[in-house]
Order: C-alpha cells, then sequence, then structure tokens
C-alpha cells in the first residue's frame, strides 16, 4: 500500500531553504572562490591561487598587510570593549526587572528595547548632534572642549556609547524570557534556607540560563566582529585610522571610488570569518564544557 506523500512540511521549509541558499549559502561559497582570484568586479575574475593571502599575511611592507592588521587589532579593541557590556548590562537589568518592587515592567522593558529598533544611521546622527561641540549637550551643558570624533581615547568612547545602547535590549528580552522559565519553588527553597539575592543570583538563576547565556556571549561576539556602522558614521576611522575596524577596509577595497580591488577583499573577508568562527567555536566549548 502506498503511503500518501505529506508536502506540507516543504512550503514551511522551502521559502527559508531558497533563500538561505541564495542570499548566504552561495555568496559565501564564491566569496571564497573570489579570494583566490584578482577581480575587480568588472571583468572575469583571474585565478591567482594564495597570492592574496600571502600578500596579507605574509608581505609586512605591503599596504594590505597594514590594513588587515590595523583593522583587525581595531576589531578586536571592539568587541573586547562592547561584548562584555552587551551581556553583563543587559542581565542586571533582566534580574532587576524580575524585582517584586519594580512597577511597570513591560513599560521599563519597551523603553530599553526601542533603541534597537532603529537604525544605525539614524542613531549616529542622534548621538553625533550630541558629542557635537558646538551644537551637542556636552559642549553646551557641560562645557566640554573635546572633539570627540577626532581624539582618543573618546572616539571609542562614542562608539562603545552608542553600540550598547542600541544592543542591551534583545538580550534583555532573551534573559528575561529565560529567568521567567526558572521555577519559583527554587527561589522560595533558598529564601527558606536564607539565601540572599546575591547568592540566589549565582546559585539559580545563573545555573538556570547557562545555554541562553551561551547563545547570547556567541551571537554578540560575532555580531561586534562584524561591525561596520558604528565607527564609520561616528568617527569615519577616527584619528590616524586608530577605529576603522577590518570590515570598513574590506568595503572601501570592494567599493570604494576607483578600481575595485574585490578578490583582496575576499581574501580579508574569509580571513575574518575564520577568526569569528575559531572564537566562537572557543566560546562554545569553554562555556559548555561543563554543562
Amino acid at each position: 500500500m502506498n503511503k500518501k506523500i505529506n508536502w506540507s512540511p516543504l512550503f514551511f521549509v522551502g521559502p527559508h531553504v531558497i533563500l538561505f541558499a541564495v542570499f548566504i549559502f552561495l555568496p559565501t561559497i564564491y566569496g571564497i572562490y573570489a579570494s583566490f582570484t584578482k577581480w575587480n568586479l568588472i571583468n572575469d575574475p583571474v585565478w591567482v591561487g594564495l597570492q592574496n593571502y600571502k600578500t596579507i599575511l605574509l608581505s609586512t611592507d605591503s599596504t594590505f598587510h597594514f590594513q588587515f592588521t590595523n583593522g583587525l587589532k581595531n576589531t578586536l579593541i571592539f568587541v573586547v570593549l562592547s561584548v562584555p557590556l552587551l551581556i553583563v548590562i543587559p542581565l542586571m537589568v533582566a534580574v532587576a526587572l524580575e524585582h517584586k518592587q519594580v512597577k511597570m515592567k513591560s513599560f521599563i522593558q519597551s523603553i530599553i528595547y526601542i533603541p534597537g529598533l532603529i537604525s544605525i544611521s539614524a542613531a549616529a546622527l542622534i548621538w553625533s548632534l550630541i558629542f557635537n561641540k558646538q551644537l551637542g549637550i556636552t559642549g553646551n551643558v557641560f562645557g566640554s572642549e573635546t572633539v570627540w570624533a577626532s581624539t582618543q581615547p573618546y572616539a571609542w568612547l562614542i562608539i562603545i556609547v552608542i553600540t550598547v545602547w542600541g544592543g542591551v535590549g534583545g538580550n534583555m528580552i532573551i534573559y528575561r524570557a529565560s529567568i521567567n522559565g526558572v521555577g519559583r519553588d527554587l527561589y522560595e527553597s533558598a529564601e527558606i534556607d536564607g539565601a540572599g539575592a546575591i547568592r540566589k543570583f549565582f546559585s539559580i538563576t545563573l545555573p538556570s540560563i547557562r545555554f541562553p547565556l551561551i547563545y547570547t556571549f556567541v551571537m554578540t561576539t560575532a555580531g561586534a566582529f562584524n561591525v561596520f556602522g558604528q565607527p564609520l558614521m561616528m568617527t569615519d576611522g577616527g584619528p590616524k585610522q586608530s577605529t576603522t575596524v577590518l570590515m570598513m577596509y574590506i568595503r572601501q577595497l570592494a567599493f570604494s571610488h576607483g578600481e575595485s580591488i574585490a578578490g583582496m577583499a575576499s581574501a580579508m573577508a574569509v580571513l575574518l570569518g575564520l577568526v569569528i568562527l575559531v572564537i566562537s567555536a572557543l566560546q562554545y566549548y569553554v562555556m559548555n564544557r561543563n554543562a
């Protein structure tokens, strides 16, 4: 007896598979291929093998080597400065909102989440005006004479401020949903045993939301490595290219004025992808080995 094939799952999964293949999988495969070529986006790619990678990694007198090392260094600085804040602050806010004495929790949550819905360009315009020497609050209210975008470490400071302002809400939502799933009886038992708020946080809350923490940590780190809009819009690379991240160099090589160097840009993008992959795998291993 022939069984009737159920095609309904295909209608749900199919569009996602098609979109993934067209916009992620195929461009990734072609990008890897392009990294082994000399290509200007107009003529056909010319195969050069590992030449692009040798230039980036080994030719210390090459401009491309400087761009890659400087861009990767600045990207790592951004990751180190922003990721801990984007993990700790949302977690603290989520825990605070669970306190019984806090009123209007949904309203507060919405206010904190709204900045994440604003585009980077609009948010950068808002914060650029705030930090503007002549027009901003920092100059007119607090009397600051600092040109924030052109002076270090202030250039990094304004980039981190806009990043945290826009990124706290998303992780906070994940943490709140996870904390709501923790059994109330665990906290009640801890209170009976005399545990305080700090003890309950480290003994009950953190272990119970371990996997959401791993997820947000890995995804936030991966997103931070792909930073582009904040340093471009807020500081335009900063003084002496001190905030020019790797994605800015990749975009400059591939799509800037003049002849495109898309093959070299693709090689940098592949190397950045490998860095993200290795660090994400290490994060997952370290955080999950005792689970």
